[in-house]
């Protein structure tokens, strides 16, 4: 098997993630999952496809991903590894879409507008 090159994205994050034939070794930036996400929630994320999909240890997971938190991030990677696995097995598509983890959140930070103090907070209003 070749290696599978996918991107997901999410917020600010860009998440690239090489997956090939392995034993389940999940490498983020050059550093372990553990070492860079953590939190058992975020680590839970990121290896949700495999659980799904039940194909846990048997892909060897290589990612770089830029911009944005860690959650973020988390949810960055979770979406490449959702797509890549659809593309070695089409069959995965099944248990992965119902569960949302094949679309893309459009969800970003609302810009921040003159004359305001955030997106949509108003500076304080004194009548008299």
């Amino acid at each position: 098997m070749e290696v599978v090159h996918k991107i997901g994205r999410r917020k600010t994050s860009v998440a690239r993630v090489y997956l090939s034939q392995g034993d389940g070794k999940v490498t983020v930036n050059k550093k372990d999952l553990k070492d860079y996400l953590p939190t058992a929630t975020l680590q839970y994320k990121v290896n949700q496809p495999f659980l799904l999909t039940e194909t846990e240890g048997q892909y060897d997971v290589k990612v770089n991903v830029y911009g944005g938190g860690t959650t973020g991030q988390a949810e960055a990677i979770r979406l490449a590894i959702s797509r890549a696995l659809c593309e070695i097995e089409s069959e995965h598509r099944i248990a992965l879409k119902p569960e949302g983890l094949l679309t893309r959140d459009p969800r970003m930070v609302e810009r921040k507008k003159f004359g305001q103090k955030k997106a949509r907070k108003k500076f304080q209003f004194s009548k008299r």
